[in-house]
């Protein structure tokens, strides 16, 4: 199955625009990558267009915490995952992605990365 990203072909009215043609390679996706909370740590290395290659996370387990107050990362284990602002329902599946509140070790934290995209859980202390 192919994730189209190109246009619908849709007027805003709802009418059906004229095909001038087709679907192109390069307006094609892949699904989002649905970073869970799990007991170990994996990484897959997808080659995307042009030859680069992107690491996604699938499964976290730490993640990298910076306190302001101490100007001092460490890696710290995540226990649950609290709010998620993007999507509710990722919370009660566990699903991390940028701007989710997870409980961890040292208290509550902010993810600031994309997990899958940068291949790596970056966050920032916001309570102890």
């Amino acid at each position: 199955m192919s994730f189209y990203q190109g246009n619908d072909l849709r007027k805003p009215t709802g009418g059906v625009k004229g095909v001038h043609r087709g679907k192109r390679k390069r307006e094609l996706g892949s699904p989002p990558t649905l970073t869970v909370l799990a007991g170990e740590e994996d990484r897959r290395i997808v080659r995307v267009r042009g030859g680069s290659v992107k690491v996604r996370v699938k499964k976290a387990l730490y993640v990298n915490v910076y306190n302001p107050k101490e100007k001092s990362c460490r890696k710290v284990k995540i226990l649950s995952v609290v709010e998620t602002p993007s999507n509710p329902q990722n919370a009660r599946f566990q699903i991390i992605s940028k701007g989710t509140i997870v409980k961890t070790e040292l208290g509550l934290v902010r993810i600031t990365s994309r997990p899958g995209q940068d291949g790596v859980l970056n966050g920032v202390l916001i309570e102890k």
